[in-house]
C-alpha cells in the first residue's frame, strides 16, 4: 500500500470514529446552555419586576391624584409627590443605590382643567430602570435589560365634575337614650379639691361630652364641607330624619336646597334624649325622600331639574351608635332583619348608603356593614374625633369624582 493511500485510510478511519463528540460538542454548547438557563432566570425576575414597577406607578398615578383632588397638594408640586410616593414603594424592591437611579427616570405630568365648580386633574407617570441581570446571562453579553411602567389617573373635585352634577342627601340619625351616655372627649374640668397648702389639685370634677353633642358637632362638620362644595346653593339638597324606637321628627318639608334646615334640625336634637332604638321608620323615610323613580318623575329629580341639574346622586347617611331592640334593652333579630331589607330596598332604589357605627356594639356594627353600599362605606368611630373625621369624608366623598385609573 502506498503512503498516499494509507493516509487516506487514516483519514477515513478518524472521520468515523465518534467516541470523542459528546465531549466536543458539549465543551461547544455549554456557554449556550448556561446562557439559556440564565436567560430563562432573568426572564422571570424581569417580568416579576415589570409588575412590580406597574403596581407602583398606578398607586402612585392614583395617589397623586387624589391627593390634588383632596387640595392636599397642587400641581406645582405633584411632580415630587408623585417621585416620592412611587420610589418610596419600590424602595421594598430595590436597593438605595437602584432605587435613587430610579427615582431620577421618573417623569410625571400633572394638568388642571376648571369647568364650572369643579376642577378635573389628570396625572400621567412613567418610569423605568435598568434591572441588573443573573452572571449567568452574560455569557451571553447580556449584563442589564430596562424594566418601564407607565400609568395616567384622573381625579376631581366639586358636586358638578363630570357625572357628579349635583346630589340629595338625608341624615337618619340616632337619639336613642344611649345617645345621652358620655364620649372620652373632655368638654370641662375644674378643681374641687386642693391640697393643704392650696398649690395642687388633688380631686377634678370632669364633665365629658355626650354623644348626642357629639353627633351635633360631626353633622355640623359633614353640613359645612357641603356647604364648601356648593357655595351658591344649586347643587345640593339635604335633609334628617331621627329616631329611637320610633320616628322623633324629621325636616319640613323633607328635602331643602343646602343644609340650612337639615343643620337646624339636627342642632335642635334633644341634649339628652330618651327610647330604645328601631331604624325601621327612620329608613322608610329617607329612601322615599331620595329613592330614583324609573321614569325618573321622583320629586328629587324634579326639584333638581328645576335647577338644569340632570344627574343627581342620591344619598343615606345612617347612624347608630346601637343595636336594634326596639323599646327595650334586648337586641331583637326581627327589627334587625327588617332594617336589613330597608336598606336593601334603598340601595335598589338607586341610592348609595354610608353607615356610622359609633361606639356601637358588634351586633350594631354587623347591621351596619350589612346596610353600607361597600365596605368602603362604612365608619366605625370610637372617640368624637373620630366622629367628626368620618363626616367630613363622608361629604368629601360624595361631593368629589372617584379617583380612576384611565389607561
Amino acid at each position: 500500500m502506498s503512503a498516499l493511500s494509507s493516509l487516506l485510510a487514516s483519514g477515513r478511519h478518524i472521520l468515523r470514529d465518534r467516541s470523542g463528540n459528546f465531549a466536543m460538542m458539549t465543551a461547544i454548547l455549554m456557554p449556550v446552555l448556561i446562557g439559556a438557563a440564565g436567560l430563562a432566570v432573568d426572564i422571570t425576575n424581569a417580568a416579576l419586576s415589570q409588575q412590580q414597577l406597574q403596581e407602583a406607578s398606578d398607586a402612585a398615578a392614583l395617589a397623586t391624584a387624589s391627593a390634588l383632588a383632596d387640595g392636599k397638594i397642587t400641581t406645582a408640586n405633584a411632580q415630587d409627590f408623585a417621585k416620592d410616593f412611587l420610589a418610596g414603594e419600590m424602595a421594598n424592591f430595590l436597593d438605595s443605590t437602584a432605587a435613587a437611579a430610579m427615582k431620577d427616570g421618573i417623569t410625571v405630568n400633572a394638568q388642571q382643567t376648571t369647568s364650572g365648580k369643579s376642577t378635573l386633574y389628570n396625572v400621567s407617570v412613567s418610569s423605568t430602570y435598568a434591572l441588573q441581570l443573573s452572571g449567568l446571562a452574560s455569557v451571553l453579553g447580556y449584563k442589564t435589560t430596562n424594566v418601564g411602567a407607565s400609568s395616567s389617573a384622573q381625579g376631581g373635585s366639586g358636586p358638578d365634575q363630570n357625572a357628579h352634577n349635583a346630589l340629595s342627601m338625608i341624615l337618619a340619625l340616632d337619639e336613642s337614650g344611649s345617645m345621652a351616655y358620655n364620649t372620652d372627649t373632655v368638654a370641662s374640668q375644674k378643681c374641687i379639691k386642693y391640697n393643704s397648702s392650696g398649690t395642687k389639685c388633688k380631686e377634678y370634677d370632669t364633665t365629658y361630652v355626650k354623644k348626642i353633642a357629639a353627633l351635633k358637632t360631626a353633622a355640623g362638620a359633614l353640613f359645612d364641607a357641603l356647604d364648601n362644595a356648593d357655595p351658591t346653593g344649586d347643587l345640593v339638597r339635604t335633609g334628617a330624619v331621627s329616631y329611637t324606637h320610633v320616628v322623633k321628627g324629621q325636616t319640613s318639608p323633607t328635602m331643602a336646597w343646602g343644609t340650612t334646615a337639615a343643620r337646624k334640625y339636627v342642632n335642635d336634637m334633644p341634649a339628652n334624649p330618651q327610647g330604645g332604638t328601631d331604624a325601621t321608620g327612620a329608613m322608610t323615610i329617607a329612601d322615599t325622600a331620595v329613592k330614583k323613580a324609573p321614569d325618573g318623575g321622583d320629586a328629587e329629580a324634579a326639584a333638581q331639574a328645576a335647577k338644569n341639574n340632570t344627574n343627581v346622586e342620591r344619598y343615606i347617611v345612617l347612624m347608630s351608635d346601637g343595636e336594634m331592640t326596639g323599646n327595650s334593652n334586648q337586641w331583637n333579630s326581627a327589627l334587625d332583619q327588617t332594617v336589613r331589607q330597608k336598606c336593601a330596598t334603598a340601595k335598589t332604589d338607586g341610592i348609595t348608603i354610608f353607615t356610622v357605627a359609633f361606639m356601637a356594639p358588634d351586633k350594631g356594627k354587623s347591621l351596619l356593614q350589612y346596610c353600607a353600599s361597600s365596605p368602603a362605606n362604612y365608619y366605625e368611630p370610637n372617640t368624637m374625633e373620630g366622629l367628626v373625621k368620618d363626616f367630613e369624608s363622608i361629604a368629601q366623598a360624595a361631593t368629589k369624582t372617584t379617583t380612576r385609573l384611565t389607561n
